[in-house]
């Protein structure tokens, strides 16, 4: 449970830490660690549901939601990656 809430909190976290740097070059290898994240909570949620301690029912709404995120923060390194 303390890596789930530790990959959890990354994803934000990683996000303003990025923000705050000096260079885009900077967010954007944050916001590649954001994903990152993302995907360690997603496998997490996937061993949850293979030991039956969360439905089948919210791993498919975490997985969607994920996928939207995942979605928001490539855009997000390509815009950026663009201007740089």
């Amino acid at each position: 449970m303390e890596q789930l809430e530790a990959a959890v909190t990354s994803v934000p976290m990683n996000i303003a830490e990025g923000k705050g740097r000096e260079s885009k070059k900077e967010y954007v290898h944050y916001l590649y660690i954001s994903r990152g994240s993302l995907y360690e909570t997603l496998t997490l949620m996937e061993i949850f549901l293979m030991r039956g301690w969360i439905t089948p029912e919210i791993f498919r709404d975490l997985d969607q939601k994920s996928t939207e995120i995942a979605k928001m923060l490539n855009s997000l390194i390509n815009y950026i990656r663009k201007s740089i």
